[in-house]
């Protein structure tokens, strides 16, 4: 919803503010349809000849997904946190042989099947229980689980920053696009030089300069924002998995349930963090 309001304010003060000015907006309107082909196209083009299938498949939902919220809430953070705390729990009561059924099968799982959200989204899930299997049969010591699930989480902080990567591209190539349907525009001014009244040739150079600033435009107020937005909600999506990461780390550093998921809390931004005695008392009520 913000992109949309800014966009809005982008149109409305770029477009109002040069109007205001005194300008002809009928200058820009005639020539947009052909510039924006040119630029548009051009960019588009480019766009497909350097990404894979995945990364235009990403690109693309992950601007259609900035019309959403964040994955997580404050109270999807705390449905996580009591799911860790419980699975560390019965280990520290019971064992880590305790929880293997349930990490074997999370569907049919009695611990699991509490926290709708998390068996939803099936990265997070996978990572969770990926992690557990490592505690309970790789017999790693805190640095060695450490190390690994910090190469995992590098390679899933890449493979979501790469739309975000992609459409960054782009707004940076835009106006340049914006000097070639430019230069073009010039190109055939150049036609009419000789020939024409300054009245034509006028108008003319004013269409091929749209060029340009349609680039400009389109680069830094529209494909610019969306491309921080989308690097921004792709740190957002990644928090839970380092949630899971320092809780469990925590645990088989020794420290008991309500520190691990202690530590964990403190990952949270503040805008999604559950105070320390509400979390408490959610935690209260998952033993």
């Amino acid at each position: 919803m913000f992109v949309l309001i800014g966009y809005v304010v982008v149109i409305a003060c770029v477009f109002g503010g040069f109007i205001l000015a005194g300008g002809n907006i009928m200058v820009i309107v005639k020539a947009v349809a052909v510039e924006a082909m040119i630029i548009g196209g051009g960019a588009a083009g480019a766009f497909v000849a350097a990404n894979s299938m995945k990364t235009i498949k990403g690109s693309i939902g992950g601007a259609l997904g900035l019309l959403k919220g964040p994955k997580f809430g404050k109270a999807d953070y705390v449905e996580l946190l009591k799911l860790l705390y419980e699975l560390l729990m019965k280990i520290r009561k019971e064992g880590l042989m305790a929880i293997e059924s349930h990490v074997e099968n999370p569907e049919s799982s009695t611990i699991f099947q509490k926290y709708p959200k998390v068996m939803a989204d099936h990265h997070l899930l996978d990572f969770i229980t990926d992690c557990l299997r490592l505690m309970i049969g790789g017999n790693m010591n805190p640095h060695e689980l450490e190390a690994v699930l910090e190469a995992e989480l590098e390679t899933h902080h890449k493979e979501a920053h790469a739309p975000a990567h992609s459409v960054q591209v782009v707004a940076d190539g835009l106006p340049a696009f914006g000097i070639v349907a430019a230069v073009l525009g010039i190109v055939k001014v150049m036609e009419y030089v000789g020939n024409s009244p300054p009245e034509v040739i006028g108008q003319k150079v004013a269409s091929a300069l749209v060029g340009t600033f349609l680039g400009i435009l389109l680069g830094y107020g529209f494909v610019g924002p969306v491309a921080a937005a989308m690097a921004a909600r792709s740190e957002e999506d990644g928090k839970p998995f380092e949630l899971v990461k320092t809780a469990l780390i925590a645990s088989v550093r020794g420290y008991p349930p309500p520190v691990a998921i202690e530590f964990a809390r403190k990952q949270l931004f503040s805008d999604v963090r559950p105070s320390f005695a509400d979390l408490e008392a959610e935690l209260k009520g998952a033993k």
